[in-house]
């Protein structure tokens, strides 16, 4: 079986997707700590005429400790409308508007106390919408005896080895520098890093704006479009 172990963050980048797609396990991992400033309760979509925004779930404050799996949504904000309302500036230029506010209505028409489930049934639904099935799992609720980790790189090794039987560990390239290929080879892994093509598409404005959420990916292209782009990576 092949696995891999990210953080569940909101709305993610299309190399997410692609590692979600083409494995047969996704773990997201919340009994890490909380980095401020990351991707677990925003994510970055266009903005009106030039340039990105941000779009935000609030969390309730916590100290600097916090785990992943202890963060709480701060439903006394009215995000749900705001986040909606930050979606409209595709409504005029984005084929494909009305079917992502669609996910976004169906996400919303439920309540979440945290942000971890939030982000899985966001997920979900994007994955759904883009004919993925795979298995999404969150680490909190598995149950599984792991190893205490010494190092970054052991989270992922110790859920395969908890797991029983994995083959094969994908990781984004970009967190190449963090393993030591020696650990999962002596466990009998492959260890792999998946590095997405660049690719652009129109988003029907002069400048293109990279790096954006799957949201944006998703107003401006088919489903057929980006399946072909999360089929288009390397592996190292």
């Amino acid at each position: 079986m092949k696995i891999s172990v990210m953080q569940p963050y909101f709305f993610p980048y299309l190399g997410y997707f692609s590692l979600i797609k083409h494995t047969e396990k996704f773990v997201l991992l919340d009994t890490i700590q909380f980095i401020r400033h990351g991707w677990i309760e925003r994510n970055r979509i266009l903005k009106q005429h030039t340039g990105w925004l941000y779009v935000k779930v609030p969390l309730i404050k916590s100290g600097r400790d916090s785990l992943i799996v202890d963060l709480k949504i701060n439903n006394n904000e009215n995000w749900k409308n705001k986040i909606l309302s930050q979606l409209q500036i595709y409504k005029k230029t984005a084929p494909y508007y009305y079917k992502v506010l669609k996910i976004f209505n169906e996400l919303f028409a439920k309540e979440y106390e945290d942000i971890t489930h939030l982000n899985k049934e966001a997920l979900i639904l994007v994955c759904r919408y883009l004919n993925i099935s795979n298995d999404i799992s969150v680490f909190s609720e598995m149950k599984l005896n792991i190893e205490k980790p010494t190092s970054p790189d052991e989270w992922a090794l110790n859920i395969c080895n908890a797991l029983g039987n994995v083959d094969e560990y994908w990781n984004p390239s970009g967190g190449k520098s963090f393993f030591d290929k020696k650990k999962y080879s002596d466990a009998s892994l492959v260890l792999k890093f998946q590095k997405i093509n660049t690719f652009t598409y129109s988003q029907k404005r002069s400048v293109f704006e990279e790096s954006l959420s799957i949201i944006d990916v998703m107003m401006f292209n088919s489903v057929e479009e980006i399946n072909k782009m999360l089929d288009d990576y390397e592996l190292d």
